[in-house]
């Protein structure tokens, strides 16, 4: 056996050695930690300013935009997807609620997470008569754009970075040529001519990549007209602002793509002077309790190394994302 061969060997031994341990910590959790470590995980309201008539509430979009199955919790720090929705449905349903604020500060995420979002906006608007307005933060790109063109005024910073409008396929890590020098190979059986693309150990064939690009193509069409709908572009003035390039707010403000320039206590104040408000101002955040443990520690403990690295390289995504 050459020298590669034996660090190979080594190297698959030693995760091996790890991996036990984390199985034998899953085992233990699932059966016996269950129960104790079941709880809810909520969020809080937070008075912001007290006013004489009504209530605006203010939400905060906070990282990049992903659904990882759960409300991550105890040590976790950033966006929560289903949790912003739970807030977002739950200030829009309530009737005490004139307004909504949400500020955004991403560079977008998941195709399907931001469209999630977009959608509860346009409902709130359609379905319910409660404004969204979006205040931009230091980044909404991409996908925090994409949001942001479904609210009826959408205020940024001078030096906000936004734009970003269009798409990216992410068809995982690629280890072919590693693969092929160090000898390893994958074994599988599949259906279709296609049925593997995007496996790390293969490269994109020409036709492969015609088809992920006709994928990308097709959201990036979705993308275009939700941008021109909420914002009133021609086709013509949508080709020029959605070639992914990012914009300063004061670029932004000169092409259409915000109303405004200002902050969140401006965004709040022309809400106000629309619906004729001296508003109770209520932020809702993201609260924790000692379950949200259980969403730390069963899904890190739950797949060994080997496993999560592969998951990793073979995941083809969607991505409405500034890289």
């Amino acid at each position: 056996m050459n020298t590669k061969r034996w660090i190979a060997s080594a190297i698959a031994t030693v995760i091996v050695i790890i991996a036990i341990p984390i199985q034998i910590v899953t085992a233990v959790l699932t059966a016996e930690g269950s129960e104790w470590l079941s709880f809810d995980q909520m969020y809080n309201k937070e008075v912001m300013k007290n006013g004489s008539n009504g209530e605006i509430v203010v939400l905060e979009l906070d990282g990049v935009i992903e659904d990882t199955g759960s409300n991550n919790g105890f040590f976790s720090v950033g966006y929560h997807h289903r949790q912003f929705l739970e807030m977002l449905e739950d200030a829009m349903e309530d009737p005490l609620v004139d307004g909504i604020v949400i500020t955004v500060n991403t560079p977008g995420g998941s195709v399907v997470a931001s469209n999630a979002i977009y959608e509860q906006v346009v409902r709130s608007k359609e379905e319910f008569d409660t404004p969204v307005y979006v205040s931009m933060g230091e980044m909404a790109a991409s996908g925090g754009y994409y949001i942001a063109a479904g609210a009826d005024y959408i205020m940024a910073h001078p030096a906000t970075l936004t734009g970003s409008i269009g798409t990216v396929m992410s068809a995982g890590l690629n280890f072919a040529d590693l693969a092929e020098e160090w000898g390893i190979s994958e074994t599988s059986v599949s259906s279709g001519e296609y049925k593997q693309m995007g496996s790390p150990f293969q490269t994109l064939s020409e036709e492969e990549e015609v088809l992920l690009q006709e994928i990308s193509d097709d959201m990036y069409e979705d993308f275009t007209a939700v941008v021109a709908e909420g914002r009133g572009f021609s086709d013509e003035e949508i080709d020029t602002l959605a070639q992914g390039q990012l914009f300063t707010g004061n670029q932004a403000l000169e092409n259409g793509l915000v109303d405004e320039l200002g902050d969140l206590r401006d965004a709040v104040s022309h809400m106000e002077l629309m619906l004729d408000l001296d508003a109770t101002v209520t932020h809702y955040t993201s609260g924790s309790t000692v379950g949200s443990m259980w969403n730390v520690v069963a899904p890190m403990a739950s797949k060994d190394p080997v496993s999560t690295i592969l998951d990793e390289s073979r995941a083809t995504r969607m991505l409405y994302l500034h890289q």
